[in-house]
């Protein structure tokens, strides 16, 4: 393929996973997630978003942003997993045509950049700018962000700063209003989608009243008054995995789910 990407596990594998990053990140901020694949036997690829570790472009829609993965899936090639956080959400919906019309497929979407007005599209611009001009040290953010790693808090590093201010602002201009909750409408039977929200108290990229509720193959998991913010894939991947289709791991009860995002909350405050 022409275009950038991180690879993890064997090609030959049986099963195969598509992570899409978040704005101003890259391909390799995966690395904690990947390796959790990969050790259930999946061949994990990571793409480098449009514009993102110093990949050129101009347009930024969000069906553009989709387009150039179409490579991904050249000579029928398929995915077990689909995964996409933030801006990465709205991006995986837009492959939804893309699918193969008989494979499962099982898409899930990681605190989702799905809808925002105008104040806050404003307010992504001035602190995602922000963050590509002055890139902050990994020492910062794991102060801000105790439950992250220091090899999160790099990688976070390198995405900000393989990215650029004008990708922010075209990004978000390109795509007002912002508001892609319409991509949910005729999901294939074949696909089932996973929302998983942070704690609605924390930063967070959906507005739940937009959410779609009781739609058929779509799951949503809030993750209310747990501490659970945006970064999911760094504060508590076990969550995110709970979502994959294993052979051989036991459905999951209500009573499961809590003691989990418990366990989630407990760990984090360990790190406080």
């Amino acid at each position: 393929m022409s275009i950038s990407a991180t690879q993890w596990g064997s090609p030959s594998a049986s099963k195969r996973a598509l992570l899409l990053h978040g704005l101003t990140m890259c391909s390799s901020s995966w690395e904690g997630l990947a390796q959790l694949l990969t050790a259930e036997g999946f061949f994990v690829v990571a793409p480098n978003l449009l514009g993102h570790a110093w990949r050129g472009g101009s347009d930024f829609r969000m069906s553009a942003y989709a387009k150039d993965l179409l490579p991904y899936f050249a000579n029928d090639t398929s995915y077990d997993v689909i995964m996409g956080h933030s801006l990465g959400g709205p991006v995986a919906l837009e492959l939804l045509p893309f699918l193969p019309t008989k494979k499962e497929t099982t898409i899930i979407l990681v605190d989702p950049a799905l809808d925002f007005n105008e104040t806050q599209a404003d307010t992504a611009i001035q602190y995602l700018s922000q963050e590509t001009t002055t890139v902050r040290t990994a020492e910062e953010h794991m102060a801000e962000n105790h439950a992250w790693s220091r090899n999160d808090s790099m990688l976070r590093v390198l995405g900000a700063g393989m990215c650029n201010r004008t990708v922010v602002e075209q990004t978000v201009q390109q795509n007002m209003p912002w508001c892609f909750g319409g991509l949910f409408k005729n999901i294939p039977a074949n696909v089932k989608i996973t929302i998983l929200i942070s704690d609605p108290k924390e930063v967070s990229s959906c507005d739940l009243e937009k959410l779609p509720r009781d739609v058929e193959g779509i799951k949503i998991r809030i993750f209310a008054n747990t501490g659970i913010g945006h970064w999911m894939q760094y504060e508590c991947p076990e969550i995110i995995m709970e979502e994959v289709p294993l052979e051989g791991k036991p459905a999951r009860t209500l009573e499961d789910q809590r003691q989990k995002a418990s366990r989630s909350q407990q760990k984090m405050m360990a790190h406080m």
